[in-house]
């Protein structure tokens, strides 16, 4: 069995806390590697060099970091199908879908190549007689990223690369479930000219978190994770003094009108609620369809197409639609959840419990599930279901559906698809969710804008990547210059307003 390590000051490390946990390969249940679990102390003292190696990245010019960052990218398309197949033999998905995990860290990393540009401060001369005013952007220094399983490369991509271009040095805890790809992208950097210390990856569980969250010289933490522990996480930094963008759980619904083209939203459905077997905080987990008749026909054009979903192992390339998820407990709590929502009369048209695969029995695959007439007050509409389990809500009117988004607790995604520019409008503006799709069932923003929910689904006043990431990752600080001509006479004791 393979023993992981973290990276600390360039180098692999291995742990010294005698503790580890297993990591699985989701399509076999069989234990492929132990990553160790890092002490109070290990995290301590990875930090402290990181402090220090930060002093001289901090005051190396914009152009230089993005330079790493050009190297760093090209690094990441010479090694993609590597990273790819990192991402899928510890998480599970396809391998298309590793690559598209990679892919959209990339993009990322892409856009911090700009950062001298996305760093400029601001200028006004002749604010007063001979006052000029200039802000900068200086980095904050020590801080930390904190990312979750199902997105092994492309969620610590949208930490690091920010974090990193600004002139941070930055601690990534990635999760002990799929640790592997961040020791790699770890390689990479400094293979494109990453000094050592500015990454330190340091492995753990609670105990690590609680450390980097209780440590003085961190300045700010960056956390994807379900909501209860977003919500203790954005509460402990916040209350130690330290900024936090914590984002969590979803429950993203997609309303189909009775306008709209049911064979394009019956496919958009399938991908954005069964990819990756469901574990996307993007994944469209609720259909609302508008009118009886819109219900029924979209359960005509659903059900053959959930039942042609593959699934299987990674190995098999393009000939799956998904893969396992990514633990036994996980798999064991999503076919609870089913069991629950026939419990409490909901209507289970396609059943995936007890899913077996020929020659990987001991897998954590579950098969695609689909429920109709479900209701707003059972367990498998209230809470995040993480699987590939799809759920039809009906709802009789435009409003009604509106106001079951708007009443639900988190507000990750929406979607709707509609024929109508004017209902399509309407919703844009009125739904209380950070991230709208209009016949776009996964509206997850392109890297120069940025991604970030409302309500349960995020704490914290800025979003990931793009130009939020700047200024999180950055301090603004403002100089008021004046430059004497000749000899001032006097001094002033009052507050004067400049002329």
């Amino acid at each position: 069995m393979t023993e992981l390590t973290h990276y600390i000051n360039g180098e692999h490390v291995k742990g010294t806390s005698g503790r580890f946990t297993e990591v699985f390969n989701p399509a076999t249940g069989e234990v492929q590697a132990k990553v160790p679990l890092a002490t109070v102390e290990e995290m301590n003292a990875a930090i402290a060099k990181a402090e220090e190696a930060q002093k001289a990245w901090g005051a190396t010019n914009p152009q230089r970091r993005a330079r790493v960052m050009m190297k760093f990218g090209a690094l990441i398309n010479e090694h993609m199908d590597e990273l790819a197949e990192l991402v899928s033999r510890e998480h599970g998905k396809t391998l298309p879908d590793g690559r598209g995990d990679v892919q959209r860290g990339l993009e990322v990393v892409e856009v911090c190549m700009g950062a001298p540009h996305m760093l400029k401060g601001e200028f006004t001369d002749d604010g007063g007689p001979g006052i000029d005013l200039y802000s900068m952007r200086q980095p904050l220094g020590v801080v930390a990223g904190i990312t979750p399983f199902n997105f092994p490369a492309m969620i610590p991509l949208w930490k690091m690369a920010p974090a990193i271009v600004s002139g941070n040095a930055m601690i990534l805890k990635p999760s002990e479930r799929c640790p592997s790809t961040s020791l790699r992208l770890a390689e990479l950097l400094k293979e494109a000219g990453l000094p050592d210390g500015i990454l330190q990856v340091v492995n753990g569980d609670k105990e690590a978190v609680d450390a980097i969250l209780d440590n003085e010289t961190i300045a700010a933490v960056g956390f994807v994770g379900s909501t209860p522990i977003a919500q203790y996480i954005y509460g402990r930094a916040a209350s130690n003094g330290k900024r936090a963008q914590c984002f969590g759980g979803a429950k993203n619904h997609m309303i189909i009108m009775p306008d709209a083209d049911l064979d394009k939203a019956a496919d958009a459905l399938v991908g954005a609620g069964f990819g990756a077997a469901g574990e996307r905080c993007m994944a469209i987990s609720v259909a609302v369809p508008v009118g009886k008749e819109t219900a029924d026909k979209l359960v005509e054009k659903l059900t053959p197409r959930i039942e042609k979903l593959k699934v299987g192992p990674y190995t098999a390339d393009e000939e799956v639609d998904y893969g396992p998820v990514i633990t036994g407990a996980a798999k064991q709590r999503i076919e609870g959840l089913i069991d629950s929502g026939v419990e409490q009369g909901a209507d289970l048209l396609i059943d995936g419990r007890g899913f077996q695969l020929q020659g990987y029995e001991d897998g954590f695959f579950v098969g695609p599930s689909f429920f109709d007439n479900v209701t707003p007050d059972m367990d498998i509409y209230k809470e995040e279901i993480f699987g590939p389990v799809l759920s039809q809500v009906r709802a009789d009117t435009y409003e009604d559906a509106l106001n079951l988004i708007i009443d639900n607790p988190y507000g990750n995604g929406t979607a709707i698809y509609t024929a109508d520019g004017d209902t399509a409008r309407d919703f844009a503006h009125r739904v209380n969710v950070g991230m709208v799709g209009i016949n776009f069932p996964i509206p997850v923003p392109l890297s120069y804008h940025t991604f970030g929910g409302w309500k349960k689904s995020a704490f914290g006043d800025l979003n990931q990547y793009g130009p939020d990431a700047f200024r999180f990752y950055t301090k603004t600080k403002t100089v008021t210059a004046r430059w004497f001509s000749g000899i001032k006479e006097g001094g002033e004791f009052n507050f004067k307003a400049m002329d």
